[in-house]
């Protein structure tokens, strides 16, 4: 449902099926209230006494849009929406939530991979859809730590494994602004820092990696590994969780790591990127090898989000920007970002044709390549 009157060129390409570049995988059992309520909020911790999660742009989101994908009216209580998804069963639930976001191909993150999880094949059976798989660098490394003997065989299997796995993916994607934020050191570490750094590492493996050096050079062998097989890699960039520090999410603070990269041709995805998404539009007009979304914001935004895209096209060249649910866990977050794109685009559109910016014909060209096209080439669909 488009919010505005639209030419029909252009409507028929916000309603086009959509390649989400960024998703993960969505829970496949049936959720008490407290774990949906989790599932709903960023923070991650439970509402204050006598609140809820469902008084939030998503929550009221929720209740609006996906109720009725449920067989219910809109705006119902969240006890009948939650009765109602328990007496359908999570299967049905994410079947018919998954498909609501007319999704024609997942591109998976698969760093959180977890037995109460769909894996991306089962993301894709659900939605009727194609599924291919994002390789998240830092899982890789935690994997490598835990079993690597010495300094040299951390290194020399890192590698390794990295180039199986990119064998089979599309893309990476690095969480570096979880572990020390983008204002990093942008060179390659020397191979005597990374040998003492990983002696370290190894000492207590199971702790999660933020030792900015061997971050760096997990990056930097992913780039390796990306040149080689013409990936693009994606850095998760402004909103987020309660682990994050969000001033140091700007993507604008990896600008020089950014500047090294272009001459190697390895794509750079900047995902989210609220609130910098103007800094992330700036720096997609004057990096050739920089794209942009702003992924799970117009699911938490909700009917702000028109604003956030519309602010978005101020300056990114428009084959820069991509869609990206990144929905997790409650397969709401898939519908509604699928949702929240297609009526945001079309209202920033509309203002356009309305004003006599732009002709019906670009701007119904403009949506097919930030709803597939732009994914389709940058990925190699």
């Amino acid at each position: 449902m488009l919010p505005v009157a639209l030419p029909d060129a252009v409507r028929e390409a916000l309603l086009a099926p959509l390649v989400d570049h960024h998703c993960h995988g969505v829970r496949r059992d049936d959720l008490s209230r407290a774990q949906f309520e989790l599932l709903i909020s960023e923070s991650r911790v439970p509402a204050p006494p006598g609140t809820t999660h469902f008084d939030t742009p998503l929550g009221a989101a929720i209740r609006r849009w996906c109720a009725p994908v449920l067989d219910l009216d809109p705006h119902v209580a969240p006890a009948v929406y939650l009765a109602r998804r328990e007496e359908l069963g999570a299967a049905e639930v994410n079947r018919r939530l998954l498909r609501a976001a007319g999704v024609v191909t997942f591109l998976v993150d698969t760093g959180l991979e977890a037995p109460d999880l769909l894996s991306a094949a089962e993301m894709a059976r659900h939605g009727g859809a194609a599924a291919d798989e994002i390789v998240r660098l830092e899982k890789i490394e935690q994997d490598i730590a835990e079993s690597a003997a010495v300094a040299v065989d951390y290194m020399d299997s890192l590698a390794e494994r990295l180039v199986a796995r990119a064998a089979r993916a599309v893309g990476l994607k690095s969480i570096i602004a979880y572990r020390c934020g983008l204002d990093f050191d942008p060179s390659r570490p020397s191979r005597g820092s990374v040998i003492a750094a990983a002696n370290r590492r190894l000492s207590d493996p199971k702790e999660r990696l933020v030792d900015p050096i061997l971050l760096r050079h997990l990056l930097w062998t992913a780039v390796d590994v990306a040149r080689e097989r013409g990936l693009p890699i994606q850095f998760h960039t402004g909103y987020g969780d309660a682990d994050l520090d969000l001033s140091r999410a700007d993507p604008a603070q990896m600008t020089g790591f950014i500047r090294a990269l272009q001459p190697l041709g390895v794509p750079v995805v900047l995902l989210h990127c609220y609130p910098y998404h103007r800094q992330a539009a700036y720096l997609s007009g004057v990096f050739p090898h920089v794209y942009v979304d702003v992924g799970l914001t117009l699911t938490h935004t909700a009917a702000g989000s028109a604003r956030v895209l519309d602010e978005l096209l101020e300056l990114v060249p428009f084959h820069k920007q991509l869609f990206g649910s990144d929905c997790f866990g409650a397969a709401e977050t898939c519908h509604l970002g699928a949702l929240y794109f297609r009526r945001g685009l079309a209202e920033a559109l509309a203002g356009r044709i309305e004003s006599g910016e732009w002709a019906a014909a670009d701007a119904a060209r403009v949506a097919h390549m930030i709803g597939s096209g732009n994914a389709r080439r940058v990925y190699r669909l």
